[in-house]
């Protein structure tokens, strides 16, 4: 059985492409695989794997010599499972930059495109004629991936072929964008059952910047005066966070959807020398404003600089 998984603490697309690849695998290829994560998925995710009424993948905490496994939505060795260099890597899928480190057994099948999504490229490697034949929970599932990483084609991420196979998928379900966005979106905002130490882990990546290790967490949402409600509780919660994690510090944007801006939060100088040589701004006090930073991938990680 061919385990498909993408990376640790688990968004929507991390979520959703095991499902849709291994469904492609097991149903087209007829090859079995099954979907499975690296942590809980995010609260989005969740109300994904409901609204279209799919199982929840098993969580897995490593990987064993000799498993058979399909990597998607990254290809970084720090956001895989500590085994992943003993287990049968046979195939990469993903819209991320080229990390480097998975060592493979054999040539394996590589597709890194890029786009916004990985689901996108999915819809693409499956075509046309087999993806008629998939359930609609599947293409729910890519509609839904397609729309968290483009945040509904307001992420500078989007191209103009991530928004067609979107709209295709919408046409195809009888689902208007806005409205199945906007619920999409509200379920990605309540956060209310979550300790302040699950939120600065909920959508996090690992990122190195002059010698000391970061995470930098980013908290999409239509509704950001929840979250900065809590920032003194987020604030106190960093150092704990840090410390767990190996960490030095924490960043947290809190990405706000509807007005496309984000507010970092400021534990101390350092992430405040940070935020200043980064995206040009004065920051004072515990938080600093950021218009039109959006997303991570293209305007914090590239742009991080001491």
């Amino acid at each position: 059985m061919i385990q498909v998984f993408g990376h640790k603490a688990p968004d929507t697309d991390s979520t959703g492409s095991p499902i849709i690849w291994a469904w492609y695998l097991s149903e087209v290829r007829k090859t079995p695989a099954k979907a499975v994560l690296q942590g809980e998925p995010n609260t989005e995710a969740a109300w994904m794997l409901t609204r279209w009424n799919l199982d929840k993948p098993e969580i897995i905490s490593d990987v064993a010599a000799g498993d058979r496994c399909v990597v998607v939505d990254t290809n970084n060795p720090g956001e895989l499972p500590a085994s992943i260099n003993d287990a049968e890597v046979i195939e990469i899928i993903d819209h991320h930059l080229l990390a480097g480190g998975i060592k493979t057994r054999a040539p394996i099948n590589i597709t890194i495109r890029p786009l916004a999504c990985t689901a996108t490229i999915m819809h693409d490697l499956i075509g046309d004629e087999d993806l008629s034949r998939a359930p609609a929970a599947i293409k729910g599932a890519m509609l839904t991936c397609i729309l968290s990483d483009t945040l509904e084609f307001r992420s500078p991420t989007t191209t103009p072929h991530d928004r067609f196979v979107a709209e295709k998928l919408a046409r195809d379900l009888g689902l208007s964008i806005p409205e199945y966005a906007a619920e999409m979106f509200a379920a990605k905002s309540d956060v209310s059952a979550f300790g302040e130490e699950e939120l600065l882990r909920m959508d996090s990546k690992e990122y190195e910047l002059g010698g000391k290790q970061l995470r930098v967490s980013v908290l999409e949402t239509t509704a950001p005066q929840v979250l900065l409600d809590r920032k003194a509780a987020l604030l106190a919660a960093m150092p704990a966070v840090a410390a767990a994690d190996g960490a030095d510090e924490v960043l947290l944007f809190v990405v706000d959807i509807l007005n496309q801006q984000a507010t970092l939060l400021l534990p101390n100088d350092f992430v405040r020398q940070v935020a200043e040589k980064s995206f040009g701004v004065t920051a004072e006090g515990d938080s600093v404003v950021l218009p039109g930073v959006v997303s991570r991938k293209k305007q914090i990680i590239p742009v991080l600089a001491l």
